[in-house]
C-alpha cells in the first residue's frame, strides 16, 4: 500500500515541492526559473490524475492512498501559492482564502469522519471545479510571460485564481451547509 505505483506518484508530488521552491533560489534569470517551475508544476500536477487512474486500473486503491492524495495536492497548491505571494503574483487575500479553506475543510472532514458522518462532506463538483481552476491558474502565474508570444499568462492566471477563490468560498459554504445538521445534532 505504501509503495504501489499510484502511491509512489503521490509521494513524487510531495518530493517535488521543495524542488519547485528551490528553482527560485537558483542563480539563473527569472524567465528560466519561471519556465522550469511551470514545467515541473504541470508534470507533477498531472500525476494527480495519473495516480488515481492507475490505482483504479491496477486495483491498487487503498485508504492510505485516499488519505495521501489530497494531502499531496494541498501541499502542492499551498507551496505554489506561497511562492506566488513572495513573487507578488497573487494577493495575500486570495492566498489566505484558498489556504484557509483547505485547512478548514480538512479539519471539518476529519471531525465528520470521527463522528461517522464523512459522507456529508464528500468531494462535490464545486470542489473539483475549484481544484481545476487552481491547477490551471498556478502554472500561468508561475510562467508570468506571454505563452507562444500571444497569451498573457499573468492576466489569465490572475482571472483564474480569482475564479478559484470564489469557488473556494462557494465550496466551503456548500460543505459547511452539508455538515451543519450533523454539527447541530452533536452540539445537543
Amino acid at each position: 500500500m505504501f509503495w504501489t505505483l499510484p502511491t509512489l506518484l503521490t509521494w513524487a508530488r510531495i518530493v517535488a515541492i521543495p524542488l519547485i521552491v528551490g528553482i527560485y533560489e537558483l542563480p539563473i534569470d527569472m524567465p528560466t526559473r519561471n519556465l522550469m517551475a511551470t514545467v515541473l508544476f504541470v508534470v507533477v500536477a498531472l500525476t494527480d490524475w495519473l495516480d488515481g487512474w492507475l490505482a483504479r486500473k491496477l486495483n491498487q486503491t487503498s485508504s492510505f492512498g485516499a488519505f495521501l492524495d489530497p494531502v499531496a495536492d494541498k501541499f502542492l497548491v499551498c507551496a505554489a501559492l506561497l511562492i506566488l505571494l513572495q513573487l507578488d503574483r497573487v494577493s495575500a487575500l486570495v492566498a489566505l482564502v484558498i489556504i484557509g479553506r483547505e485547512i478548514a475543510i480538512s479539519a471539518l472532514r476529519e471531525w465528520m469522519a470521527q463522528i461517522g458522518a464523512s459522507r456529508s462532506v464528500a468531494v462535490h463538483m464545486i470542489g473539483k471545479l475549484k481544484t481545476t481552476a487552481q491547477m490551471v491558474a498556478i502554472p500561468f502565474l508561475l510562467y508570468d510571460g506571454r505563452l507562444f508570444g500571444v497569451v498573457p499568462t499573468r492576466l489569465c492566471g490572475t482571472v483564474l485564481i480569482l475564479i478559484a477563490a470564489v469557488l473556494t468560498v462557494w465550496s466551503m459554504v456548500y460543505y459547511l451547509q452539508k455538515a451543519l445538521p450533523e454539527i447541530r445534532a452533536k452540539a445537543r
